[in-house]
């Protein structure tokens, strides 16, 4: 792990051992947020942590019509504006999981989620926020810890080979 998602690893590490502070997580599509956002990482010298929801961006384009690999082409052309080194830069996905597909039975709304954190681990976002909490259409309303663990161990497996295909940095959860 190198760089920012190194820094953004060892937050607790260090909090643990006395040291205060920590990072924002900026949660928008929108373009003023993300570009203010990074004119103030750049000012500031600080990572800056853009994260997208799985509703906001999937596979399928979510609501704001952006797959993971656009929205990270989005981020870098905004940060290439502003001044911002990308090497400073932390993309993460927010809540990945079958909630989309929540209407789909549970084996077909994993197939769609796995297919989200292909996408995410391939674009390269290394903060992963896998969440398998949420019951789908055959599911009983309460899902077991155990469902729930095994659900989110199955896509951590998805994105772990994602960025072993590619070879890019591995993800933090």
């Amino acid at each position: 792990m190198t760089g920012a998602t190194a820094r953004f690893a060892g937050i607790a590490a260090r909090r643990a051992a006395g040291a205060k502070g920590g990072i924002a997580s900026i949660c928008s599509a929108h373009p003023l947020v993300i570009e203010a956002t990074l004119r103030h990482g750049a000012r500031n010298g600080a990572d800056v942590l853009i994260e997208a929801t799985c509703n906001q961006v999937n596979h399928e384009g979510g609501y704001t019509g952006m797959t993971p690999a656009a929205f990270r082409a989005f981020v870098e052309t905004q940060a290439g504006r502003t001044g911002f080194l990308f090497d400073r830069l932390i993309l993460g996905g927010d809540h990945l999981g079958p909630n989309p597909w929540k209407h789909l039975p549970a084996a077909e709304a994993m197939n769609k989620a796995a297919a989200m954190i292909d996408a995410y681990a391939s674009a390269g976002f290394t903060k992963l926020h896998l969440d398998t909490s949420m019951a789908c259409a055959d599911d009983s309303v309460a899902l077991a810890d155990e469902t729930i663990a095994a659900r989110a161990a199955e896509l951590a497996a998805v994105a772990e080979a994602a960025v072993a295909r590619s070879g890019d940095e591995k993800p933090v959860y």
